[in-house]
């Protein structure tokens, strides 16, 4: 059996810079961490020929292009294996819908997993990669590419998106005390909205493309990113609670679905009751709802949205990594492949 972790993200500003038709014509930048919540992928050669997935339903083909679930089925055709392969998937938060980059999370874990399962190391970069062909390519889906490189490298990092494709990563040096200042003032609730975000996306898409105040809205968020790099990296967090306000307010403009009556009135009454800011996480439309409030005005948030569900969390620094590995050796001709796997690791 292999197991594969990875963690899922949450983005503090330039969400949306990383999508294609923007960055193409003018770059891109986000800033990002990475959370205690992961996805795991097992995978387990299988005693038969056939192919057994399961996720929240269970698929056993014989071929893949049998498989329904997308994902898997072009992973499987990317890096194989073609047959003899048992994959199941748990998740510490809902895996669709959430604006965590779950999604993203899975697909960078299973192609760890599938790397490791014949017998080879996979680098952040070619992981990340790998799962943003998968995904926008070969799956056609209407995403950008931050969520696939904060899943591979994990950590607070800054990724810049340059008009070629290519993306350059980034550490944020902070003091300890100001990452610890952070994620003490940071609230995350629940808000039992589960949306698909690809029709969100989709109409984002069409208005950075053409229209020049969606444009100049964008323009201003990748500012915003590079703005929660300085505070950060200058010991000010509470900056970082001022920015994401003034980020979720453009953001709102950007498509029709990225809120609702009933979210801004959760944020309205977050904002009444002393977060400085905040924002709803992913595309938008429910999932999490994230706020910056001072330690001292936290009891009263809490409060104001008791109705919600605040989820604990903590920033993980490592991105997806193989945390069990004890194949079952059913071919003689994998031997070779798994003894030079295990010496590295």
């Amino acid at each position: 059996m292999i197991i594969s972790k990875t963690p899922c993200r949450l983005s503090f500003a330039g969400g949306g810079s990383d999508i294609e038709s923007y960055y193409r014509e003018n770059g891109g930048a986000v800033v990002s961490v990475t959370i205690d919540k992961f996805v795991y992928l097992t995978l387990q050669q299988k005693f038969d020929h056939h192919i057994r997935i399961g996720y929240s339903r269970t698929e056993e083909v014989e071929r893949v292009a049998d498989i329904q679930h997308p994902i898997v089925r072009h992973c499987l055709n990317l890096l194989g294996p073609r047959q003899g392969i048992e994959i199941t998937s748990h998740a510490d938060i809902p895996s669709r819908g959430s604006g965590l980059g779950s999604s993203s999370s899975f697909t960078v874990g299973l192609l760890n997993g599938l790397h490791a399962f014949q017998g080879r190391h996979a680098a952040p970069q070619a992981l990340a990669e790998e799962a943003c062909h998968v995904e926008i390519e070969l799956c056609g889906d209407p995403i950008g590419k931050q969520d696939q490189f904060a899943a591979a490298f994990g950590d607070l990092r800054m990724y810049h998106f340059h008009p070629d494709g290519s993306v350059k990563v980034e550490p944020l040096i902070c003091r300890a005390r100001t990452l610890e200042k952070l994620q003490h003032n940071l609230l995350m609730f629940y808000t039992g909205i589960t949306r698909a975000a690809g029709e969100i996306l989709r109409e984002e898409m069409q208005a950075l493309g053409r229209e020049r105040q969606a444009i100049a809205s964008m323009r201003r968020i990748v500012e915003h990113a590079h703005a929660v790099r300085h505070e950060l990296e200058s010991g000010n967090p509470d900056g970082v609670g001022e920015i994401l306000h003034e980020s979720w307010m453009l953001k709102r403009s950007l498509a029709s679905g990225i809120t609702s009556p009933e979210i801004d009135g959760w944020y309205e009454s977050a904002r009444q009751a002393g977060a400085m800011g905040g924002k709803i996480l992913g595309a938008g439309g429910g999932g999490f709802l994230l706020l910056y409030v001072d330690s001292e005005k936290q009891p009263a948030v809490k409060q104001a949205l008791r109705h919600l569900r605040r989820i604990p969390f903590r920033f993980e620094n490592e991105g997806s990594k193989i945390i069990f590995y004890h194949p079952t050796t059913l071919d003689p001709e994998r031997d070779e492949d798994e003894r030079e796997y295990r010496s590295g690791l």
